[in-house]
């Protein structure tokens, strides 16, 4: 948006009307009194002010965890860079992580109000409890915007800005079975991400909307699901191990809900001494997840540029702030939060596998090929023919 070049344009007329004034507006120290004529100084035009721009007031954002490399690594600066290009000093700005507490997350949104936030844009370690922070920025007329998770049960969600959550988990299914489209009713093993993240609840959605009717159809079997607590790799490794335990290590696709969790499954299955590594599914596109997908390891991971995401989160906030009115053209729809219908911004995922890593990630700056191609996995990037 940009809107502070209005601001500066406006910084420019003011500083050229002082100019012109003669030093009107200069201090005492700078220059006597004596130093102009009286008949002078009263011939002199007023100095005229410009409009100023609106005052911001402070923005919050509260982050739900750090296990999940993207937080901090890309939400946080990304959010921070579309503010300042907004004209939004970034030094006023209110910052939490709450390391997937949500008792913890509640504790900091309590605080940025009390420090005089004036919007929070929350991504919620318990999309249900962070009603509650909803409800309690609402009391002290402050909006709320859902990002990436949808907060539910409250009716004093301002906006909503994410991905089509349902499709991640629709692309993550298609592509497993895609790599599997060989194999006769396969054996596959769901490790799911959060109980208390709703957008898990939409992987997940999506992601059966794909396997359930090929289990009713008996072209799949489903050995063993879970739900990864707080999206842990340790657990996810623990889990994936478990069920290879239990299925003597015949598993021929892994769905795996983020590159997180991939990474668990992943490590379980190395420790089990299997060496031709089953289909796994990834979200988030973490640089180790592309690195298994160059090396093998992993056979697809779901891209959600955060870049688009972030900064429309910034420029809703700034205008938010400033008191500006949100342009018509941000919102793209709504979602339901089980309380009522939020405004939202959804942004579409696209699924990346070996063929398409260059012209994803690699061709719009998510990840450059030094990133990618360390020295480990140097040999593989030759082979996939990423240079």
């Amino acid at each position: 948006m940009n809107k502070k070049i209005y601001g500066l344009l406006a910084l420019f007329i003011v500083a050229a009307t002082v100019l012109s004034a003669c030093g009107a507006a200069a201090t005492p120290t700078a220059m006597p009194a004596t130093a102009m004529p009286a008949a002078t100084t009263a011939a002199m035009p007023a100095a005229t002010t410009a409009p100023a721009m609106p005052a911001a007031g402070k923005i919050a954002l509260l982050l739900p965890e750090t296990k999940t490399a993207r937080y901090e690594a890309d939400d946080l600066p990304m959010f921070k860079a579309e503010l300042t290009k907004d004209g939004y000093d970034v030094t006023n700005m209110i910052y939490s992580n709450a390391n997937q507490d949500a008792s913890a997350q509640q504790q900091q949104a309590e605080a940025a109000l009390t420090n005089g936030a004036k919007v929070l844009v929350l991504d919620p370690v318990d999309s249900a409890a962070a009603a509650a922070i909803a409800d309690a920025a609402k009391a002290q007329n402050v909006p709320v915007i859902s990002y990436d998770r949808l907060i539910t049960g409250s009716a004093n969600v301002s906006y909503y800005i994410s991905f089509d959550n349902v499709q991640v988990g629709k692309l993550q299914a298609t592509a497993l079975m895609t790599a599997l489209s060989g194999v006769t009713n396969p054996t596959i093993v769901m490790i799911n991400g959060s109980p208390t993240d709703h957008n898990a609840l939409l992987f997940k959605q999506g992601a059966h909307s794909v396997f359930d009717p090929l289990v009713t159809a008996g072209k799949l079997t489903i050995a063993k699901e879970y739900d990864t607590p707080d999206w842990s790799p340790d657990q996810a490794q623990t889990e994936m191990t478990q069920a290879l335990t239990a299925l003597n290590n015949k598993v021929d696709g892994v769905y795996a809900a983020n590159d997180g969790t991939a990474g668990g499954a992943f490590a379980a299955m190395k420790a089990a001494g299997i060496t031709t590594f089953p289909p796994l599914t990834g979200q988030d596109a973490q640089v180790d997840g592309i690195q298994r997908i160059i090396s093998g390891e992993q056979y697809v991971t779901i891209y959600k540029a955060f870049l688009p995401e972030a900064n429309a989160a910034a420029d809703l906030a700034y205008d938010l702030a400033t008191g500006t009115a949100v342009p018509s053209t941000m919102v793209t729809g709504t979602t339901n939060n089980g309380s009522v219908d939020v405004p939202s911004i959804l942004l579409t995922p696209v699924a990346v596998t070996k063929d398409n890593v260059e012209s994803t990630v690699i061709a719009d700056g998510f990840w450059k090929v030094s990133d990618i191609c360390t020295a480990d996995f140097a040999a593989a990037c030759a082979a996939a023919g990423v240079k």
